[in-house]
C-alpha cells in the first residue's frame, strides 16, 4: 500500500470513528466541512422552540451548537469516545444545566426510551451502517408520533467517483434505496432537498413518523 493509500485508509477510519489525537483533528475538520449541510438539516427540522431533539453521530459538535438555539433539550448520541470527551468539555455548562445530554451509542442501538424524542437528525453517518433497516427502526422507535427525522447524505454518484469512499469501506447507497429503507421503518418522506455543498453535493431527506 502506497503513502496515498495509507493516508486515505487512515482518514476513512477516522471519519467513521474518530479516535485519539487524529480524531480530535478530524472533529475540527468535520465542523468546518459539514457546517453548511448540518445547518440545513437543523433548519429542515422546523423547530418552534422547546422541543426535545436528538443528534445522532454528532462528531465535532457543530449540530449540537446549532440545535441549542431553539431546542429545549438536546440529546447527542456518538459512538466515538474521543468526540464524546470533546463535547463534554465544550458543552460543560449546558450539560450542567441539563440542556444537553450526551450518550455513548450508535444509530442501531439508541440509548433512549421509546417515544421520547420530538425530532432527530443525522448527517454523514449511514455510510458506516450495515443494517440500514435496523438503524431506521431504532430512529422510529425513539420518535414520538408525528415526530420528524432529517437524514443527510452525500450525493452517491459523486462519492462513487472518489477512491477515498469506494476503496475504504464506505457503504454508498442510491438515494432511492435509502428512501425505501426509511419507508419500511414507518418514516414517511415529506421532502427531498438537494444542496450544492462543495464538490460532493448533499441530499436532505425529511421524514415524519
Amino acid at each position: 500500500m502506497g503513502l496515498r493509500d495509507r493516508f486515505q485508509a487512515g482518514l476513512a477510519r477516522q471519519l467513521g470513528h474518530p479516535s485519539g489525537l487524529r480524531g480530535r483533528v478530524v472533529g475540527t475538520m468535520l465542523n468546518r466541512g459539514n457546517r453548511r449541510p448540518v445547518t440545513a438539516a437543523v433548519a429542515a427540522l422546523g423547530l418552534t422552540g422547546g422541543e426535545t431533539i436528538l443528534d445522532i453521530g454528532f462528531g465535532g459538535g457543530v449540530g449540537l451548537t446549532l440545535l441549542m438555539r431553539d431546542a429545549g433539550t438536546v440529546h447527542g448520541v456518538e459512538i466515538s469516545t474521543t468526540m464524546l470527551a470533546r463535547a463534554r468539555r465544550t458543552f460543560r455548562r449546558e450539560i450542567a444545566a441539563n440542556r444537553i445530554r450526551l450518550h455513548e451509542g450508535s444509530i442501531t442501538a439508541l440509548p433512549l426510551e421509546d417515544g421520547s424524542i420530538d425530532a432527530a437528525m443525522t448527517t454523514n453517518t449511514v455510510y458506516f451502517v450495515d443494517d440500514l433497516d435496523g438503524a431506521f427502526a431504532e430512529v422510529a422507535r425513539v420518535l414520538k408520533p408525528g415526530g420528524t427525522f432529517v437524514l443527510g447524505i452525500g450525493d452517491p454518484e459523486t462519492m462513487n467517483r472518489s477512491p477515498l469512499f469506494t476503496e475504504h469501506g464506505f457503504r454508498i447507497r442510491p438515494v432511492a434505496d435509502v428512501e425505501a429503507a426509511l419507508g419500511r421503518a414507518g418514516l414517511e418522506l415529506r421532502r427531498h432537498e438537494k444542496l450544492g455543498a462543495g464538490q460532493i453535493g448533499f441530499h436532505l431527506l425529511v421524514t415524519a413518523k
